[in-house]
């Protein structure tokens, strides 16, 4: 059944296929739109450079007036990441714009990765290390990264 929501994804679709951005991927489960599975490599200069992240984006049938669930499936040790992968990004809660797109929404967390906010902390741990302990924050992250790598 075709409808708005399910029109958008698949315009998004072309998108992201036609037009890729480096760095991100995703696509639409074969049986479900609405459903999709994505990838963030980890941004150049950072600590997650050379990871390999997995994330869901669960959409309904009011995209694009409301944002997906986003979701990391990797492990994530980020201040913005909770424990369960569920992101705290504004453009996913109060910031949402029907004009975003999956595209949007997958450079905007590949620039969280490189830029958090450890002022609204989803993991405090993250958020404390981040701003008084750098070295200790990256090398938190690089286990993240290299766990990234399994491909199970």
């Amino acid at each position: 059944m075709s409808t708005p929501s399910r029109r958008r994804l698949m315009r998004d679709f072309k998108r992201i296929t036609n037009d890729p951005v480096e760095g991100i991927s995703g696509c639409p489960l074969p049986d479900n739109v609405l459903m999709w599975n994505a990838v963030i490599f980890g941004p150049e200069d950072t600590p997650f450079e050379d990871g390999t992240f997995r994330l869901t984006l669960e959409f309904d049938e009011s995209y694009p007036t409301k944002a997906p669930k986003v979701k990391f499936v990797s492990r994530m040790f980020h201040p913005n990441v909770y424990a369960n992968g569920d992101l705290c990004l504004d453009i996913l809660q109060n910031r949402w714009s029907p004009t975003f797109d999956v595209t949007t929404i997958l450079t905007s967390i590949q620039s969280l990765l490189h830029d958090p906010n450890p002022s609204s902390p989803a993991n405090v741990e993250a958020a404390r290390l981040f701003q008084e302990n750098k070295k200790e924050y990256n090398k938190r992250v690089k286990e993240t990264v290299e766990e990234s790598w399994d491909c199970e």
